[in-house]
């Protein structure tokens, strides 16, 4: 088969395979008796050694091949779970990831066969302690290994199981036959049996096809080859065969392949017609003409060979619930309905007709609902993301010596696709710090009074058009005075600043690059990279972090971000005769504020709101504009929140809100941080976005 088209399919089943491994590996470890999660990790296993087989990625299918023979131990009760195997099994995933990334980079598994993984991998199999059921050992090194006179011996029982006897031979295969008879070749039948317990049938004939055809040429197949492929057969199929080589071999090449049960082949002989004959022996003088006759005949019945070369487009599918997408065919025929309306109501009643303006509701009204649905279809739960993160906290536990649990809530919660994949490096660096720097170790949890083992929590949930994460421990919290000291010293502040800032403004230096209060070192921490990318991450993604502490209680680090990036509800503004957007999202109030309300604080513009002193950023100055307003007119004043922050964006007119679809402006418009996209308006005039969070 040619495997290319199936590519996308594979890895993404492979990454979700890994990720369901990942998670029932560690459950294994706490609940070594928890039979479902064992069954799990076992039909995981399987699944992807029969997807890897098929795809023809043989160091692949060999690692996990002899993963699945730890868990049939596992499930069969005769090895029991450790923390060093449990440690072996995570080194193997890890391989398989490795596997995978080369695959989705070149279309290729790589030369690393992991023979030590594996080579452990087979030392717990024997040191297991219980030893298996005597009457399975045979079998299964029969299965994996036959030897010559074992293969004779099957060969040679044609008293039950020798349905390729019973195989149709036409005109054309007699004249094929009888030619390479003639020219001194073998014409072998064969029946393959399959385990009845194999999940993927098809993808083991395929591998005997391919065994088969290293050896001769496969010129009849019964079932048909396409049959097989569609798995349209029972657990056995038929083959005749063309070759030079002893039959033993054939036999040999069937069986090695994992889950064939048992292989039945004899001679394949002809009724003696005597013109017949003469003919073939006529036909050796163009044997050449013969051969590709033959080959052509196999190439019609076999599958073609595996091609896997080139750079597969990978993370560009979601799996969608076929409800979902139900809900948007509807929705594009109501849209189609009321565009023909639309062009009736037009042309009968002019487009200043009552029925025209109920049209254009309708239609607003259908393609509001059409936005939603594809919404729907866009979005993905954060569970592919953080199912990553209880293996990596086990890992962190036992590098840093630390006692602690992970305690996630929030998984179903969904965000765009296209978020999803950004966040979880944002998310690693978080818990990697809440790790490291925040769980205190086991000596000074005992003094403090709190249990030995430290906990690191990881929520997600709904809040508006906005999805909140958080990261929270109960660890050291933040020194306040460590990090004040600290960024004294790399020179980000001076001791005069430090005196005015609040404990919220100097914890929010440890988003400077390159700032670390680690004492040393480690593969873990302390080179001052982490928040620094979680920061400039998430505002990438028009998103906020903050943090909260309580020095000896743990901290909270806060993670919101928009259910999406394509489109948005925004507040339309007029700055300097141009029109700009700004999210919704950020805009608390809108105020009429006179000139002779404005203070001044330490040089900068303030108004007093509520009982609330709030900084005024003038957008005509920021943008480099001229306003249109007089100085002694009321100001029209956006109140913008970040955080807990808040700031009064002054505009000169507003339009009003409106749904807009943001486009990029590409890589060659990059430089004002101020400008997050451009969108295009009803009257085809282009509007740019304004970040709130940059103006912050």
């Amino acid at each position: 088969m040619d495997v290319t088209q199936y590519l996308e399919i594979f890895l993404d089943e492979t990454r979700e395979h890994l990720e369901s491994l990942n998670t029932n590996i560690l459950n294994l470890e706490q609940n070594p008796e928890d039979e479902p999660t064992i069954n799990e990790i076992f039909r995981a296993a399987h699944s992807l050694k029969g997807m890897a087989g098929t795809m023809g990625y043989k160091r692949m299918q060999d690692l996990t091949h002899n993963m699945e023979n730890v868990f049939n131990e596992i499930r069969n009760g005769a090895m029991k779970v450790s923390s060093s195997l449990v440690d072996t099994l995570f080194q193997s995933l890890d391989a398989l990831e490795e596997y995978t990334t080369n695959i989705q980079n070149s279309g290729d598994e790589g030369d690393n066969d992991n023979q030590a993984i594996i080579d452990t991998l087979n030392d717990f199999l024997k040191n297991k302690g219980d030893a298996p059921k005597k009457e399975e050992a045979p079998k299964e090194a029969a299965a994996e290994a036959p030897k010559a006179d074992e293969s004779k011996e099957a060969a040679s029982d044609n008293s039950d199981g020798n349905k390729w006897k019973d195989i149709a031979i036409g005109e054309t295969e007699r004249t094929v036959i009888s030619a390479a008879k003639a020219s001194g070749q073998h014409v072998y039948g064969f029946t393959i049996y399959i385990n009845e317990s194999c999940l993927l049938k098809a993808a083991r004939a395929f591998l005997v096809y391919k065994a088969l055809e290293e050896k001769g040429e496969i010129i009849i197949s019964n079932p048909s080859a396409q049959d097989i492929e569609d798995e349209k057969f029972d657990f056995d199929f038929s083959l005749v065969v063309i070759t030079s080589s002893p039959m033993d071999d054939l036999v040999m090449a069937a069986r090695n392949v994992s889950e064939i049960e048992r292989v039945v082949a004899g001679e394949v002989e002809l009724p003696a017609v005597t013109e017949e004959v003469k003919e073939a022996e006529k036909t050796v003088e163009n044997a050449p003409a013969v051969a590709d006759n033959k080959q052509s005949q196999a190439a019609a019945s076999k599958p073609a060979q595996s091609k896997t070369g080139g750079k597969p487009v990978v993370n560009r599918t979601v799996r969608v619930d076929i409800e979902k997408l139900d809900v948007l065919m509807n929705l594009v025929s109501e849209l189609i309905i009321a565009k023909n309306s639309l062009v009736s109501a037009s042309v009968s009643e002019g487009v200043s007709g009552v029925g025209f303006n109920q049209q254009i509701e309708y239609l607003e009204s259908v393609t509001t609902n059409l936005h939603e649905s594809v919404m729907k279809v866009r979005m993905v739960p954060i569970e592919s993301v953080v199912s990553k993160f209880p293996r990596m906290i086990r890992d962190l536990s036992k590098k840093l010596d630390k006692k602690m649990e992970l305690y996630m809530t929030g998984e179903e919660t969904e965000l765009d696709r296209t978020v999803v994949d950004e966040i979880g490096d944002p998310l690693m660096h978080l818990l990697r710090n809440s790790a490291d720097h925040g769980l205190e170790s086991a000596e000074v949890r005992a003094q403090r009074g709190k249990p030995p083992v430290g906990s690191i929590f990881l929520d997600a949930y709904q809040d508006g058009n906005n999805v909140v994460i958080e990261v929270r421990d109960d660890g050291n919290g933040i020194d306040v005075e460590a990090v004040k000291n600290k960024a004294i010293e790399r020179g980000i502040v001076t001791p005069e600043q430090t005196e005015n800032m609040t404990e919220k403004d100097i914890i929010g230096l440890l988003f400077n690059a390159g700032f670390s209060t680690a004492k040393k070192v480690s593969d873990v921490s302390g080179r001052g990279v982490g928040l620094d990318v979680v920061k400039s991450k998430i505002e990438s993604l028009s998103g906020e972090v903050e943090v909260s502490s309580k020095y000896g209680e743990g901290s909270v680090w806060t993670i919101r971000l928009p259910l999406t990036l394509a489109i948005i509800q925004a507040l339309m503004v007029v700055v300097g005769g141009e029109k700009y957007a700004i999210s919704l999202g950020s805009i608390q109030t809108i105020e009429n504020v006179s000139p002779s309300d404005i203070k001044f604080v330490q040089n900068e513009e303030v108004i007093t709101l509520r009982g609330q002193v709030i900084p005024i950023i003038r957008l005509d100055k920021e943008l480099g504009c001229v306003s249109s307003k007089r100085p002694d007119e009321n100001m029209i004043v956006a109140i913008a929140k970040k955080g807990e922050k808040l700031a009064g964006l002054v505009v000169d007119e507003l339009i009003g809100q409106q749904e807009i679809v943001i486009k990029s402006l590409g890589k060659y418009i990059n430089k004002s941080r101020l400008i997050s996209g451009a969108t295009i308006l009803g009257d085809g005039e282009i509007a740019l976005i304004l970040d709130a969070n940059a103006l912050f």
